[in-house]
């Protein structure tokens, strides 16, 4: 029997996904080879890379002056990119640091320029999220960037308001997919494939054209995004598995109706969590409510060992995953697309049982209960 796997990375899959695979590695389309043994050159390769392509523009209503690339290796990878990429002459970009995610991109953005941090709520340990607009950036920078959902804090940007005219560039890797998004706000989307659309090792890259023509001849040939673009993800041997994953996941929500229904199915899992963590005493979840994730809700019951306590107790009922990220602690339970509304049910059912018995701590009383020291993440 299959548990309830909350982790934030990778994520769970769809049961239906996982069972189409199980075929496909076996005996791709009757040809006799297993998925992953399928040359990139051949046919059957080619197609699965320009469906999943198509999908992705579907899905997303992608205009069609950007591109859409399928980039092996893992996200960290673009936190260096981005900046080789797309800084002039005069190396100036702007950095909203609102989360664990941005403030690494940040940090290595530092290393190639002028990038200021023009916003951070690092002082509200990143509970809330900083307004955005077109006054928030240097004019004269040649990129802004943020990170659109933090997984760690359980943050989001609800919308991104329009008029922005320095080339935006988001980091969408835990909610693409999850609901309706407007690419044509963003110079360049980027996203990790193991939250919602499918295993680790591979970034999806949506870039606006306009952006490719900022490349670098010196850059290295796998981190330059033009060349990326030319060579149709065939600069090396592409990740036809994770491709294929993913495509088998973008043929599942379009399936649901596609991402409106997407948006309205996951929308119902976080309305019951978040309601039941808003209607009692004894859980709290810190981050203000304009900026709460669909996708991670982070929530604590104030005491870490406690926290830690109910991470394992849940694992021991099916309910894997989560303990919180990085030294802070807490508790952050991850429901993304593939998550059944069954599993927030049963997770709700569970944090009900837990607060039960726990009676000394619910009125108020210290537990006796060892501190547990988190361990910072492995990144």
């Amino acid at each position: 029997m299959r548990v309830f796997n909350f982790s934030p990375s990778p994520s769970v899959l769809p049961e239906v996904v996982l069972e189409q695979i199980r075929e496909d590695i076996r005996d791709y389309c009757g040809s006799g080879m297993s998925v992953m043994e399928l040359a990139p050159s051949s046919s059957l390769a080619r197609e699965i890379i320009e469906e999943a392509e198509r999908l992705v523009r579907d899905l997303l209503q992608v205009p069609m002056n950007y591109r859409v690339i399928f980039s092996e290796g893992p996200v960290a990878m673009h936190y260096s990119a981005i900046p080789l990429n797309f800084l002039s002459e005069h190396k100036c970009a702007d950095y909203i640091v609102s989360g664990h995610y941005s403030n690494i991109a940040y940090r290595e953005a530092k290393r190639y320029g002028d990038i200021a941090m023009v916003r951070s709520t690092a002082g509200a340990e990143f509970l809330a999220l900083p307004k955005v607009s077109s006054e928030t950036f240097r004019p004269d920078a040649d990129y802004a960037y943020l990170c659109l959902n933090d997984a760690v804090w359980g943050t989001k940007y609800s919308d991104i308001p329009s008029g922005i005219t320095i080339p935006l560039v988001a980091d969408m890797s835990s909610c693409l997919f999850s609901e309706p998004v407007d690419v044509s706000k963003f110079a360049m989307i980027f996203a990790s494939c193991e939250q919602n659309l499918g295993i680790s090792g591979m970034t999806l890259l949506i870039i606006r054209e306009d952006m490719l023509r900022r490349d670098k001849e010196e850059l290295p040939t796998k981190l330059s995004y033009r060349k990326l673009a030319m060579a149709d993800e065939m600069l090396t041997t592409p990740p036809i598995f994770a491709i294929h994953t993913a495509k088998r996941i973008l043929e599942w929500l379009k399936s649901l109706g596609g991402l409106e229904e997407v948006k309205r199915q996951n929308e119902k899992k976080a309305s019951l969590l978040y309601d039941y963590l808003d209607d009692q005493p004894f859980y709290n979840t810190p981050v203000e409510v304009r900026s709460r994730s669909l996708m991670n809700v982070f929530f604590t019951t104030g005491e870490g060992a406690l926290d830690s306590k109910f991470a394992e107790e849940a694992a021991r009922a099916g309910l894997l995953n989560l303990a919180g990220l990085c030294a802070k602690g807490g508790l952050c339970a991850s429901i993304y697309n593939a998550m059944p509304y069954e599993g927030v049910e049963a997770l709700v059912a569970f944090m009900k049982r837990f607060r039960m018995a726990n009676p000394k701590w619910n009125m108020g009383e210290e537990p006796v209960i060892e501190e547990v020291v988190y361990s910072p993440l492995d990144l």
